[in-house]
């Protein structure tokens, strides 16, 4: 039997990532951050070659030594 119409996907809801800046001061905020989700940021300033500045704070808040 041949079908009448067409059935599209539901649209997905995909939220619109914030800045990297923007989420790392967000989670140096909030206390109860995970580490993992710390660790995760860091890689990733690192990984676009980030602003020392927000690079010592995360390490701050981490616990790392800021020269490692």
């Amino acid at each position: 039997m041949p079908q009448t119409h067409q059935a599209s996907p539901a649209p997905r809801y995909v939220p619109v990532a914030k800045p990297l800046a923007e989420q790392i001061a967000e989670a140096i905020d909030c206390r109860s951050t995970p580490l993992s989700q710390l660790l995760r940021l860091m890689a990733a300033l690192n990984a676009e070659g980030g602003n020392e500045v927000l690079r010592h704070k995360l390490r701050a808040r981490i616990g790392a030594p800021l020269d490692a």
